[in-house]
């Protein structure tokens, strides 16, 4: 009898998304060493990002007040192909958006955004974006977002859910070491 109330319990945290994110952030979390930098927990949340919402690639952008970026972490991008893009995204075009008004973005085509202007050389393609605020101290503070998901599907309202309990996380990593 118990061990199928706790097979039912399991069950549930895994169809849950903000469970299952955050059991995969404490678990992740634990791995660090004592003495790890920002970059490496923001790597974390980029990385999770990435594999709970099943995306091809991921980012997290850490803005200052005048919105430009300060701190980039990606996820799924070869090293050769984010040392080929000379800045990291500076939040314009259809994450623009996102990072004026807070409000959680989901496109099919980006492309099709009003805002959209193409990609910067080297950047590599994509289609389908989902992407949250990442908020510190009443302020947003950058983005969290994922492209193009590997079964081709949509972005859904799961995926936004586990951005938004990851970028919760990286939200007090800002406020830590930001301000």
């Amino acid at each position: 009898m118990a061990m199928r109330y706790l097979d039912r319990l399991d069950h549930l945290v895994h169809r849950d998304p903000e469970r299952r994110a955050l059991r995969a952030l404490a678990a992740r979390v634990a791995e660090l060493p004592a003495r790890h930098t920002p970059e490496a927990s923001l790597q974390v949340v980029a990385d999770l990002a990435r594999e709970l919402t099943r995306a091809r690639y991921a980012a997290l952008a850490i803005t200052d007040r005048e919105d430009r970026t300060e701190g980039f972490v990606t996820s799924g991008l070869p090293p050769e192909a984010l040392a080929r893009l000379r800045t990291p995204p500076q939040g314009h075009g259809p994450l623009g958006s996102l990072r004026e008004d807070g409000r959680p973005v989901r496109f099919d085509d980006v492309q099709e955004h009003a805002h959209a202007f193409g990609f910067p050389p080297h950047h590599p393609e994509m289609r389908a974006l989902a992407g949250v605020a990442i908020w510190a101290r009443g302020e947003v503070r950058g983005a969290l977002y994922v492209t193009d998901r590997r079964d081709g599907r949509a972005f859904d309202a799961g995926d936004e859910r586990v951005l938004t309990t990851l970028a919760a996380h990286a939200s007090q990593i800002v406020e830590r070491e930001w301000y």
